[in-house]
């Protein structure tokens, strides 16, 4: 018994640091949530001469930025995916809402994927946000890491 509640506490404190970074980005993703956070440039005389170029919030690209800069992020993130019959925004949500403390590398998998992903195929950001993917991990993995230790700052 006192095995598991060590190796909790040490998910826990492993996590701590990278949650504490984006859970400051909660209030903002509550507010963005189901919106959209992207607008196409428009320039002028830009429709008839070039392709539709999005820009984004300059707060996502904070986020992202950010999130990108810890250790939540993994490139094989497709193996979390097939392992656990990841294959739409539904699944993904399903799999936040049941998640425990245990799950926090697969919680960081579902993050990456966003972040990751929406480097060549820029679309995933606005997803992570209007369908709350964003909101629901960090807040998951923060509420995780309060309940099996001590809040964060």
């Amino acid at each position: 018994m006192d095995m598991d509640k060590k190796a909790t506490e040490e998910l826990a404190a492993e996590y701590r640091e990278d949650i504490a970074k984006l859970a400051k980005y909660i209030p903002w993703l509550e507010t963005k949530s189901g919106r959209d956070v992207s607008a196409t440039f428009s320039g002028e005389g830009i429709a008839e001469h070039s392709v539709s170029i999005p820009v984004y919030d300059g707060t996502l690209m904070n986020f992202v930025k950010e999130a990108k800069s810890t250790k939540l992020m993994n490139r094989n993130y497709v193996y979390t995916y097939s392992r656990n019959h990841l294959r739409t925004a539904q699944d993904e949500q399903a799999f936040i809402d049941r998640a425990t403390i245990r799950n926090m590398r697969e919680l960081s998998d579902i993050l990456s994927k966003y972040v990751l992903l929406g480097m060549t195929k820029s679309v995933m950001w606005r997803e992570g946000v209007e369908n709350r993917i964003f909101l629901n991990v960090i807040t998951k993995m923060k509420d995780l890491i309060e309940f099996w230790d001590k809040p964060l700052a």
